[in-house]
């Protein structure tokens, strides 16, 4: 059973949510918050695997109620960000802060329920739509270069070719088929790169690979 915790200031919009997850035989809801601050309060009880978290709310916005709740450490939830499409700042922030990826609020129900399990399973969730809007907005911050980044001389020529693939937001089955290597294979060395950069999963391992130059939009 995957518990979700539902974070929204929109009574109407969590009671939506709440009406399709508990719909779903494997998944149930443990916690619901109307801002960020109660977000941070809820999840300290409600032991999650997935909060579902909105970005603009009063009191506490969704950048630093996901901050706060991830600082719990390793067994924190994993947090998935729901956003309109007019992507902005707000959403970077938010996978700096940690966040496993993001959705689109207008997403049909069975979009999100499979988010849910990617996050779950400790994927990342990351939205074509919306990756673009990622991409082209890294691109006009300023690189901060390789030594900002040492880990990344710890990377295997094998394990940065993985890295640039994913970066470019090609799954594991679509690295392995450009890549010529097994699926498991694939998996095997995106792990490796999560574990030599001290990130948390594929969307961190995207961050990082732009942030530091290793991969450019549209290279």
């Amino acid at each position: 059973m995957i518990r979700v915790m539902v974070v929204d200031d929109q009574a109407m919009v969590r009671a939506g949510f709440r009406m399709i997850l508990e719909a779903e035989p494997d998944l149930a809801v443990v916690g619901e918050a109307a801002d960020g601050l109660e977000a941070v309060e809820v999840a300290a009880r409600a032991r999650a695997d997935v909060v579902l978290m909105d970005i603009r709310m009063p009191r506490l916005d969704g950048i630093e109620a996901t901050e706060r709740i991830l600082a719990a450490g390793p067994d924190a939830p994993r947090v998935l960000i729901l956003t309109t499409f007019d992507l902005d700042d707000y959403v970077y922030a938010a996978l700096r802060a940690g966040a496993s990826g993001f959705l689109l609020k207008d997403a049909p129900p069975e979009r999100l329920v499979d988010a849910i399990h990617v996050v779950a399973r400790g994927d990342a969730l990351l939205a074509p739509s919306v990756t673009r809007r990622l991409i082209e907005d890294l691109a006009r911050r300023p690189r901060l270069g390789d030594t900002a980044f040492p880990r990344l001389d710890e990377l295997t020529d094998r394990e940065t070719e993985v890295l640039r693939h994913v970066a470019r937001g090609l799954s594991n089955a679509e690295v392995a088929n450009e890549m010529f290597l097994g699926e498991a294979t694939v998996k095997t060395h995106l792990g490796r790169v999560l574990t030599k950069l001290g990130v948390r999963d594929r969307v961190q391992a995207v961050v990082v690979a732009y942030e530091s130059g290793l991969v450019t939009p549209g290279g």
